[in-house]
């Protein structure tokens, strides 16, 4: 009996050993590494929210699930990103609006120049009812829409004049997203609508092939347009959200208690992601400055407004009038 049971108990401390090392190549095989892109540099406000995003997934999964993180176009622009994010061959994107109207019809409706009043009657629209049953127009599309965050109130820069009205626009080549809403509202007020993916802009200003841009304060500082533009007029003409989107072939394969940190960790970003919009709007335009841009503070916002008016009937004609007067009620 006696050498039976040390026999045992000379087999249990390798086997022990044994067990231990599978359970820790189970556990290192588990570790799910996901890609997230976006067209921003490092440092940016899609940044900041990439990277509470990240954090906050490894911690409430235990490292689990973890992020790699690909800034500045690393995998294509923002259409490219969301198609593969589609495909799940890239696992999330932090995007703006721009164009994900052409995955998501129901969502165009937002991107409508001088629609929302200020940050927050934009924030509560997007965080309330109106805002949260947009996203559930996505999964349909073979897309999760983890939450809505955010890009800014979009400006106008160019190389060639200061601009304080609509007509200052005329003729100027303004690269835009490859959104039809924003580009039917520009052409009112004069400018020739070009569109074109980010990662081309810095370098169509630099070689004189479009005029100008237009884009919040973050991505102007961030893309460093200062280089490559002289005016800046803050015209605050749309205010462009964001979308963190995710890859249905990962949330699908999510358990309830995943997803929940998933669902916590899109909310915690979008916070962070906010507060660095809010930073960069409030000593971003003074960089600029001393980076040389001359500013126009006072546009003629109401002649801005009044230039739409053509462009508004057709908005109403194609999202309902409706849904727009919803939209500028949230108070």
């Amino acid at each position: 009996m006696t050498h039976r049971f040390r026999f045992r108990r000379t087999l249990a401390a390798p086997l022990a050993a044994a067990l231990l090392t599978l359970a820790a190549a189970a556990g290192a095989q588990a570790q799910t590494v996901l890609k997230i892109g976006y067209t921003p540099a490092q440092g940016s406000h899609y940044w900041v929210g990439a990277t509470t995003f990240c954090a906050e997934i490894e911690k409430g999964t235990q490292a689990r699930y973890k992020c790699q993180q690909f800034p500045s176009s690393a995998l294509g622009g923002e259409r490219e990103q969301i198609e593969a994010v589609q495909l799940g061959t890239q696992d999330a994107v932090i995007t703006s609006t721009g164009p994900v109207g052409n995955f998501v019809p129901e969502i165009k409706v937002v991107d409508i120049p001088f629609l929302f009043r200020d940050y927050e009657h934009a924030r509560k629209v997007f965080d309330g009812p109106i805002g949260q049953d947009m996203l559930t127009k996505f999964p349909s599309k073979g897309l999760v829409a983890l939450a809505w965050t955010e890009n800014g109130f979009r400006h106008l820069t160019n190389s060639k004049r200061p601009v304080l009205k609509p007509e200052d626009t005329k003729g100027l080549k303004v690269r835009t997203m490859e959104n039809k809403v924003h580009m039917d509202g520009y052409r009112t007020f004069g400018m020739q609508p070009t569109p074109m993916s980010f990662p081309e802009v810095f370098g169509a200003l630099q070689q004189g092939t479009v005029d100008g841009q237009e884009n919040p304060i973050p991505i102007i500082t961030t893309a460093k347009f200062s280089q490559v533009q002289k005016h800046l007029s803050l015209t605050g003409h749309v205010y462009s959200p964001a979308l963190l989107l995710l890859t249905p072939k990962v949330w699908n394969k999510l358990s309830d208690a995943d997803k929940k940190v998933f669902a916590e960790a899109a909310r915690l970003s979008v916070a962070a992601q906010r507060k660095k919009v809010d930073e960069d709007d409030a000593t971003g335009v003074a960089q600029l400055e001393k980076e040389g841009m001359q500013v126009v503070r006072n546009v003629d916002k109401k002649a801005f407004q009044d230039a739409l008016k053509p462009a508004y009937a057709a908005y109403a004609k194609e999202f309902g009038a409706d849904n727009i007067k919803k939209i500028q009620d949230v108070h």
